[in-house]
């Protein structure tokens, strides 16, 4: 039983009890919850199934993995005087972001994905998932790139035997690949079809966008593969996206290739390949300076040859001509002389085309490879630095602008870096070419005096001094030459990349996705969320009052009792059914009104409710029919004149009745009708009146009333309901008690607000609540069935028959 009890403005709180309450409205939380647990179970069972089946049908996402050492180079001489100089900071060591850069450039990952010819997708069909074939396929397609090709979409083949296949379409979803505009796919125009539908092996297939050709591998009558063509750049930049790269740790100088495939051997072909044309790549960025040299030196050696041969010709003519072979001694010690002073010529000749060759490199604002002054035979430290510095900034430029825009602030600093690592080189040769010039003005001088003693030697030996000198200069600078050429090839042969691969890719054995156990945790997980979440979203919505706690609070007056669930069809449980817990339900909210009024001889008792269909019928039916089981002398008054429902539960004709009593003179005596339950009687409504709310206003009504309650000791008022109609409002003026009927998973909460507005506006005392229809557990000891009903859990003692519940219902009362 339920009851407000006033709270005494000098009562002090007790926290105790506020404590209390706080719990069992968690038992009530808790056990709204597990009245449903078999759903809840059910869903939490479906979904580790669901998890399961992901585990077992999805498809297996392996890590590869890699690592490269990138070794780090100290500052070049170069280098240090240019920081020193203030040109800007120079850095010696390798900067790991622009290697990772490097290695996610959208250029490498296109070379890689051609030299491994990655172009034709191959997959084999299985019952649930369609796995892609890497290894050793069965089928192999031949594509020519340098004509329009259909990509993306999808080719079912089905092999009908050794020689041929039938081809089909299985995913239409086609773009066209153009060669000469690669990066932008269009889509076709017209709907892709083949010309027909068996081909033979080696055929070639050609359509509007498409032509390739399918050659037999291992394939055999009856198998159905799948493949698809895609285009480089889209490979590249798929696998250029999928690709992790980074250092190990924020100090190391080791970085790490990740890449997550299904296809393992793929995953490690590729960062293979990948790292394979990283390492060539650096060797040919190490190796331009070397074939530069190499090509400048074969330009200077194409002039000296031509003249070498010229010069060696006319020494023999003369040789043979005039039978002069050898020179004199005095001849001989001026030839040495002139011959050391032609060859510092030539080596200072030689490095003043160099030198004139490099500034009009630097004037010209090239990007071209810088040939190294070490490999000219030029002896200059600085200048050597310099060069090898710009040679770097340059190389590093190329490396930038692959991966980053102009306007990028690591190209633009390395572009300031370039420009002034020019202006100080242009600076030096500048002065390199100045005495350079100064050092060939002094041998030519001292040359013009040697040559003066030539005149004292005789004509012959003259020529052949000339002769003879000539072809010597061409001889050094011929043999010079070829020297430093094979220095240069020497020296690119032994070029070796800086950095190093530690570890090759390698896949992990077991796959890291999908997770297993986290997949069938979340499962579980899911299974106990939605339900309970639909559970809770449900009674959020829900605008029906399920709660009797709840509605105890809503409720300004007492909750007085709760009404069971009629199980069976019959109206009258309690004269019908005096064992059924519905029927005990009554006899309690009987006791309980001694309690409620003071009259133990008389009394009236008014039951209404907001609207129609909430049960107010069926209780006063039934609470009369309790007090006349104790021997009480009990009438049933018909008050509700727009919608009787008394005459149907008695199976009696509403012939007569309180409308006729108050429309005429019928005395109400004769319109009183025997139920046939011994002491109790019906004042049935009566044939409905046009004007059923003034009828009852009259004071007729009152009058018979008061006759009626000196001839009865229990009088029920039937009333209509006062949400609905006003006439209810004065009735209650005639009551001794008033009770305001509420239907559990019925009424709507917003009408408990009707039953507040009554207490508070229209100043209706002892007027009570009664929830009917108690059918939905909503907390610990509400539910009807638990026994009585109220609280008392299951020590029904066999008082009463209780209904007969569900499995699942009666093992959670046994919990």
């Amino acid at each position: 039983m339920y009851s407000n009890i006033p709270n005494n403005g000098n009562q002090q709180a007790n926290p105790f009890v506020a404590n209390k309450e706080d719990e069992i409205d968690l038992k009530v939380l808790l056990f709204n919850y597990l009245q449903y647990w078999p759903w809840i179970g059910i869903c939490m069972f479906l979904g580790i199934v669901f998890a399961f089946a992901f585990n077992r049908y999805s498809t297996p996402i392996y890590q590869i993995q890699s690592s490269v050492l990138i070794e780090d180079e100290e500052a070049s001489l170069g280098m240090d005087l240019f920081e020193s100089a203030g040109f800007g900071g120079f850095q010696g060591q390798s900067n790991i972001e622009n290697e990772i850069g490097i290695l996610k450039s959208y250029t490498l990952a296109e070379e890689s994905i051609n030299a491994l010819d990655l172009n034709v997708e191959y997959f084999e069909e299985g019952f649930v998932r369609t796995t892609r074939r890497y290894d050793n396929p069965a089928i192999l397609v031949s594509v020519d790139w340098n004509q329009n090709q259909l990509v993306e979409g999808m080719f079912r083949l089905e092999v009908l035997n050794d020689e041929s296949f039938e081809l089909t379409i299985e995913n239409d979803e086609f773009k066209i690949f153009d060669p000469k505009d690669p990066y932008y796919k269009t889509q076709p125009k017209n709907q892709v079809r083949l010309s027909k539908s068996i081909y033979n092996f080696g055929e070639e297939i050609r359509g509007e966008d498409f032509a390739f050709t399918v050659n037999q591998v291992s394939s055999l009558a009856g198998d159905n593969l799948l493949f698809r063509l895609v285009d480089s750049p889209s490979l590249a930049l798929k696998y250029r996206e999928d690709l992790a790269v980074a250092p190990t740790n924020k100090q190391s100088a080791i970085l790490t290739l990740t890449l997550e495939t299904p296809v393992r051997r793929l995953g490690e072909d590729y960062i293979n390949k990948l790292m394979e044309m990283y390492l060539q790549r650096e060797l040919g960025e190490k190796n331009r300076a070397s074939e530069s040299t190499i090509e400048f030196i074969d330009d200077q050696l194409t002039g000296i040859s031509a003249d070498l041969q010229s010069s060696e010709s006319r020494l023999q003519e003369y040789r043979t001509e005039n039978q002069v072979f050898n020179l004199s001694q005095e001849g001989s010690v001026i030839f040495e002389q002139l011959q050391e002073l032609e060859k510092e010529k030539s080596q200072t000749e030689l490095n003043l085309r160099y030198y004139q060759t490099l500034k009009d490199y630097l004037l010209s604002n090239q990007s071209g490879d810088l040939v190294a002054p070490s490999l000219i035979g030029v002896a200059d430290p600085l200048l050597n630095s310099l060069v090898e510095s710009l040679s770097e900034l340059q190389a590093e430029n190329e490396r930038l602008t692959s991966n980053f825009t102009e306007e990028s602030p690591f190209v633009r600093e390395n572009q300031n870096r370039i420009a002034n690592s020019k202006r100080a080189l242009l600076e030096n040769v500048n002065s390199a070419i100045a005495n350079t010039e100064n050092v060939l003005a002094d041998l030519n001088s001292r040359i013009r005096m040697i040559e003066s003693d030539v005149s004292s030697l005789p004509e012959t030996e003259r020529n052949l001094i000339s002769i003879q000198r000539q072809f010597t200069i061409n001889e050094n600078i011929f043999v010079y030459l070829l020297q430093k050429k094979a220095e240069a090839q020497i020296t690119m042969a032994a070029n070796m990349p800086k950095n190093t691969i530690l570890d090759t890719a390698k896949a992990g054995q077991l796959p890291i996705a999908p997770k297993t156990s986290l997949n069938l945790l979340i499962g579980l997980i899911l299974g106990f969320i939605v339900p309970i979440g639909f559970i809770t979203v449900k009674d959020f919505l829900n605008t029906k009052i399920e709660d009797p706690k709840e509605l105890e609070k809503q409720i300004k007056v007492p909750l007085i009792g709760m009404i069971g669930r009629n199980q069976s069809e019959d109206a009258i449980p309690v004269l019908n059914n005096p064992r059924s817990s519905v029927t005990e339900s009554f006899r309690s909210l009987r006791a309980d009104m001694s309690y409620l009024s003071p009259s133990r001889d008389n009394l009236t008792i008014l039951f209404t409710s907001s609207i129609s269909g909430e049960g107010k019928t069926f209780v006063s039916i039934n609470v009369a029919s309790v007090y006349a089981l104790m021997g009480k002398k009990v009438i049933l008054l018909g008050l509700d004149l727009r919608k009787p429902k008394i005459a149907e539960d008695f199976n009696l004709p509403n012939d007569v009745g309180m409308s006729t009593c108050l429309s005429s003179d019928t005395d109400w005596r004769k319109a009183v009708k025997p139920t046939g339950y011994k002491n109790f009687d019906v004042l049935l409504s009566g044939p409905i009146p046009p004007n059923p709310a003034e009828l009852l206003l009259q004071e007729k009504f009152g009058k018979i009333l008061r006759e009626i309650k000196s001839e009865y000791e229990v009088v029920i008022f039937d009333c209509p309901p006062v949400g609905l109609v006003s006439e209810t409002k004065e009735l209650f003026a005639f009551s001794d008690i008033n009770f305001f009927v509420f239907r559990q998973a019925y009424s709507m909460k917003g009408n408990t607000q009707i039953l507040n507005n009554l207490v508070e506006k229209g100043g209706v005392s002892k007027i009570y609540g009664i929830l009917n229809d108690v059918h939905v557990d909503k907390g610990y000891g509400y539910g009807y069935g638990y026994g009585y009903g109220y609280g008392y859990g299951n020590n029904s003692y066999g008082y009463h028959e209780e209904a007969q519940l569900p499995w699942w219902k009666r093992a959670l009362r046994r919990k």
